[in-house]
Parts: C-alpha cells; sequence; structure tokens
C-alpha cells in the first residue's frame, strides 16, 4: 500500500489483528527483509512494515533523512492508520528511527527491540567513513555496495547465504544514490540515546550478534546493562534476520 507523507510516496504492508507491531528495516535494506517473518509475527498481532524514505519502494524526503525525520513520517502513517499504540523492532538504522520515535512519542510505545541497532551516536571516525561512503556512493553506487555487504556478514556467511547476499545486493542497487547518501548523513548526525532508553519503561530488548563487526557484542552488553534491558546474544554477525532467522523466531514470537 501507499501512503503519501508531504506528498512523497511511502510503501507499507499491514497484516494480522490485535496489538501492533512495528517492523523497521536498516540502511539498504526494505520490509521485505520481514517476508518471512510476518506469517508468525501476525498470528496474534497487527504488524506493519515499512519502507523508510529512500529506500524498497519509499521515495525521498530530503537531501537528509534524519532519524527524527523519519520517526515523523512513522508517526504520521500511525495516525493515518488510526493506531495510536504501538511495539517497535528495528534492525540497525531501524533502530535509530525506533529510538527517535522513542524519545519524540513515548507515550505511544508500548514496547522497542532493537536488533543489531545501539543507542550510541556515531564516534568520530564513524562519522568520517559516512562523508567517505557518501563520496563513494555518489561515484560508484556498485561498488559501495559490495563493500557494505562485506562487512555486514561474517566470512562464514558468504558461503552459507550467497543467494540471499545476492539478492540484497540487487534490490539494494534499486535504491537511488540519493536516497543512500540522505541515510548515510542522517545516520551520522543522531544523538547518544541511551539515556531516553533507559528512561523507557515499557518492555525493550536487545538483541545482538556474537559477531558483528558494526556493533560489537561488548557495546550491547554494556548498553544493556546500563538500559536495564533485555539481552539476547545469536551467533552470527550484523544480519541476525538472516544468520539467525530461527532463533529470532523464536525468542520473537
Amino acid at each position: 500500500m501507499i501512503y503519501h507523507y508531504n506528498e512523497v510516496p511511502i510503501f507499507y504492508t499491514i497484516s494480522g489483528k490485535g496489538r501492533t507491531l512495528v517492523l523497521l528495516h536498516g540502511f539498504l535494506e526494505s520490509s521485505t527483509m520481514w517476508s518471512s517473518y510476518v506469517p508468525s509475527f501476525s498470528l496474534h498481532r497487527t504488524v506493519l512494515t515499512i519502507d523508510l524514505p529512500g529506500h524498497g519502494k519509499s521515495g525521498c524526503l530530503a537531501p537528509v533523512h534524519s532519524m527524527e525525520m523519519m520517526a515523523d513520517m512513522v508517526y504520521a502513517l500511525l495516525h493515518h492508520l488510526q493506531i495510536d499504540k504501538a511495539s517497535f523492532m528495528g534492525h540497525s538504522m531501524g533502530g535509530y528511527v525506533g529510538l527517535a520515535f522513542l524519545e519524540a512519542y513515548g507515550q505511544e510505545v508500548e514496547g522497542l527491540t532493537l536488533l543489531n541497532s545501539t543507542t550510541r551516536k556515531d564516534t568520530i571516525e564513524q562519522k568520517r567513513n559516512r562523508d567517505r561512503a557518501t563520496r563513494i556512493v555518489s561515484e560508484n553506487k556498485e561498488v559501495f555496495i559490495g563493500n557494505i555487504m562485506n562487512l555486514l556478514f561474517i566470512e562464514s556467511s558468504h558461503q552459507r547465504y550467497p543467494t540471499e547476499i545476492a539478492a540484497l545486493k540487487k534490490e539494494a542497487m534499486g535504491f537511488s544514490a540519493e536516497g543512500i547518501i540522505a541515510a548515510t548523513q542522517g545516520m551520522k548526525l543522531r544523538p547518544d540515546r541511551t539515556e531516553v532508553l533507559r528512561n523507557f519503561s515499557g518492555e525493550k530488548l536487545i538483541l545482538c550478534g556474537a559477531n558483528d563487526l558494526v556493533v560489537p557484542l561488548a557495546a550491547s552488553k554494556e548498553i544493556a546493562t546500563a538500559t536495564n534491558s533485555q539481552l539476547k546474544v545469536f551467533n552470527g554477525g550484523h544480519m541476525s534476520w538472516i544468520e539467525d532467522s530461527e532463533e529470532l523466531l523464536k525468542c520473537c514470537t
């Protein structure tokens, strides 16, 4: 389905009945990442998946897609659908959007699950890498996407999931350079939201990969302790929804 936000098309799907679960994908992903999960998740819940701006079938809102801007879009869509309370699960960048939503609209959040995500802001080096990524995307989007996929998956996963990785690369190549850059710059600007999560009294869960090179296990453990969040550790890397799909399904249904 399509919802127009500031005259920009935003793609979403909705299924099931009951309390609402909003699924937010990560960088260079789309709502398709949740396709194998929705049938189980929607047995007892209303499940809403969204293509964030510049990703999937959604258009771009601005040159920079801040996490706050994307959270505002999610809020507008929820109210368009007459949903006043929801739980959220966000993978990587989707977790950043979920945290921004929690900070702005906490009264509407029943629970938040961070999947391979973090409450922390970018370090100086990470910000430099974002700017470097922006330059590479402008010059050669295909090279950038290939490099990113090498980082997101642990080495053994490249042998175990070649079809899934190829599909991810193909889909990401369909995203505009404008949309990729807008998200990259938006992630660079996000603030630390550890206190936001710590002060949240609803259900909160951190799901992480033992071999995640993007969000190290040690950082996830520290954040879980600092925010009084439940922690679940999977065996894979940053892409738990592929590398640890059975375990993820068990702990979230």
